[in-house]
């Protein structure tokens, strides 16, 4: 079905998400017929951000809005679709696009597998009724479900669209680029070179994919690092975590802009703690570059004074290969938590591989080289 269709047939000009590989041709459509536009398209920090923003635009508007998301988002909406849009409650409506990563019998990550098995149950469990697309759903079908569906936003309630893997086409490309030099794949490769044998817990998507290839490229354990798959926005939680209870070893947090900024509490938790052990490290593109590579917003906020309004002690940007190097073994010797924050180039290598252990292999090796530091 074609993306565009699906946005004829739902009838909406508001549209709020966080960006999700499975609706690329939705995400795509959006981009080239609003681009990042406040009145019409706003890509959001996380899903619950999502639901907020499109509450403000119903109650502003007596509009229905319509919210897009992979379904690993789904946990992020569960508190304001119970507590803010409920009938019960403010009764707001609200549509639902969703990308079922997953699907039982379709293979996927093992971060989406449970997931994927959940997605339904979660939304009966939220009463949105739910209608799955495929590549054989017809556009009439669509259509006729959505004058069903119009009944039931008319009494406050929610409808959910669930897409399937290739369900949606559009036949037109979008460019995503910035103007910066560095490789996400090479600022890892000197992060590697510089942190030795200290761990370091990495972000869900590319940026766990290139570490574990730079760790196979040069022959070294795959043990020192925890890959997060999933969880996107809790990876310097986790690092933090660790940090307080390895408080002689230096614990390396891999971030990315699109998870630093889906649950940024974070940063403030550990400026307050300031652990004298732990760097953080951002690798900034502006892009959710995993799932299509559409904008983030931390091309235009300054994170490193965000950092420091947090308690970073230590906040720095860089933009080229000889200031990374430079903070990186400044930040290895100091002994005060670190903020780095390192300017990327957009792209990754087209034969980019997936890390050949299971999500559990990783977690028990990385536990047992813990146990030994």
């Amino acid at each position: 079905m074609k993306a565009e269709k699906l946005a004829e047939i739902i009838g909406a000009d508001f549209y709020t998400g966080v960006p999700d590989s499975q609706l690329k041709a939705l995400c795509n459509y959006l981009m080239n017929t609003y681009g990042i536009d406040k009145e019409h398209h706003v890509i959001a920090a996380n899903e619950g951000n999502c639901v907020a923003l499109a509450a403000g635009y119903h109650l502003a508007t007596g509009k229905v809005p319509v919210v897009y998301m992979q379904n690993s988002g789904e946990g992020n909406i569960i508190n304001p679709v119970a507590s803010l849009l409920s009938d019960r409650v403010y009764a707001i409506p609200m549509i639902f696009i969703i990308g079922w990563r997953g699907e039982p019998g379709v293979h996927d990550e093992p971060q989406h597998i449970y997931q994927g098995e959940v997605t339904i149950k979660l939304l009966d469990d939220m009463d949105i009724e739910s209608f799955v697309i495929g590549k054989e759903t017809t556009t009439e079908k669509v259509a006729e479900k959505m004058e069903e569906f119009r009944d039931i936003l008319a009494r406050g309630k929610n409808v959910a669209f669930v897409i399937r893997k290739g369900a949606l086409t559009y036949d037109e490309d979008v460019i995503y680029e910035n103007n910066y030099q560095m490789s996400r794949e090479e600022i890892i490769r000197r992060l590697v070179k510089v942190t030795g044998e200290d761990p370091i817990v990495s972000t869900t998507g590319k940026a766990s994919r290139e570490l574990f290839e730079v760790r196979a490229e040069g022959g070294q354990s795959h043990e020192y690092d925890f890959l997060t798959v999933g969880s996107m926005g809790h990876t310097s939680s986790i690092a933090l975590g660790i940090a307080f209870q390895k408080p002689n070893t230096k614990i390396w947090c891999l971030d990315g802009d699109g998870s630093m900024l889906m649950h940024m509490g974070a940063m403030a938790l550990a400026g307050t703690n300031a652990p004298k052990n732990l760097v953080h490290v951002v690798i900034n593109n502006g892009a959710h570059e995993t799932v299509g590579g559409m904008p983030t917003v931390a091309e235009n906020i300054n994170l490193v004074d965000m950092a420091k309004a947090c308690g970073y002690p230590n906040a720095v940007c860089v933009k080229s290969f000889a200031e990374l190097d430079r903070e990186l073994k400044t930040a290895k010797e100091r002994e005060e938590l670190s903020f780095i924050e390192v300017k990327c180039a957009i792209g990754s290598r087209a034969d980019l591989g997936r890390p050949t252990t299971s999500a559990k292999e990783n977690k028990q090796n990385f536990m047992k080289f813990l146990r030994r530091i």
